[in-house]
């Protein structure tokens, strides 16, 4: 396909990113600091980049998925950053979970620069992300959407256009993620209540993903608790900053939000424990230690 992309970011959902795009015959370049993210990046045909900036000279179109908006403006506008080596009317996707105003920031800091930005954050976990099946909630002027269309289409089943201005992709994701941490705060504490009744781990998945109380972190979680498997695909630690990210909004909304906040003190609590680079079903690992019950894959 003629066109060049890049991936900042080599993680869970970047490289399934980075993959998706060489699958459909982009050419792709990728940075990320970890040696073993760059080796298996390049085993798959992709062009590791030795820095952003080297990345923006040969990409059309640059996917970013750091962890933070500092991160963002680290490798767009720091020493070495992509912006300054980007060819005018680049397309920055910008694929963080971020506050709307620092999405609106970036955003502007780049048009300013004379690229085009699309505020993009994704949903769907890493599976979806390796299949090309991620969900993005996306703003930004259509000509960035056209210029980038063939790398969105490769790696993604659904992109949600939610308008010209950068911030509303920000403002969905965090009603997301509000969602999914709520939901992986209920399916921990339904799970460590099921063993806490003797109850079958697999069979109470199973049931309930028939039943009314199912959610989809329920179902995909949950056989993370069932299996005790806690590789982390998404960390406790991820939650930990998104649900701050959401108990600020709802602050500065003077929006009510119990349920999110006690999330939050769950997902802290499980990190001071020591879980917060394991997968952020290992909410479930904390709550069971305080009920004294063993889980599957329980090694504390």
């Amino acid at each position: 396909m003629n066109i060049s992309a890049g991936v900042i970011g080599l993680g869970s959902m970047g490289m399934g990113a980075a993959l998706s795009l060489l699958r459909a015959g982009i050419a792709t370049h990728g940075l990320d600091l970890r040696e073993d993210a760059r080796a298996a990046f390049a085993d798959a045909g992709g062009q590791p980049a030795p820095d952003a900036a080297a990345l923006a000279a040969d990409a059309e179109v640059i996917l970013v998925y750091v962890v933070n908006a500092a991160q963002v403006r680290e490798v767009l506008f720091g020493p070495g950053g992509a912006v300054a080596a980007a060819r005018p009317g680049t397309v920055f996707v910008i694929c963080v979970t971020m506050q709307p105003s620092d999405a609106e920031d970036i955003c502007a800091r780049l048009e300013q620069a004379g690229v085009m930005a699309i505020d993009a954050p994704v949903s769907g976990g890493a599976a979806k992300a390796a299949e090309g099946q991620i969900s993005m909630m996306a703003s930004g002027p259509d000509e960035a959407f056209q210029r980038a269309a063939p790398v969105l289409e490769a790696i993604s089943a659904t992109v949600f256009r939610l308008g010209a201005t950068p911030g509303a992709g920000a403002r969905m994701k965090v009603i997301n993620q509000m969602l999914a941490g709520i939901h992986i705060a209920a399916m921990a504490e339904a799970m460590v209540l099921a063993a806490s009744q003797d109850m079958d781990l697999a069979e109470v998945h199973r049931v309930i993903q028939s039943c009314a109380g199912n959610s989809w972190m329920f179902a995909n979680r949950g056989a993370h608790v069932v299996a005790g498997d806690y590789t982390p695909h998404s960390a406790v630690d991820i939650f930990v900053k998104d649900m701050g990210i959401v108990t600020d909004t709802a602050l500065a909304a003077d929006a009510p939000a119990p349920l999110s906040e006690t999330a939050l003190k769950l997902f802290r609590a499980a990190s001071a424990e020591g879980l917060g680079r394991r997968d952020d079903a290992a909410l479930a690992l904390h709550l069971a230690r305080k009920a004294g019950v063993k889980l599957p894959g329980d090694e504390g």
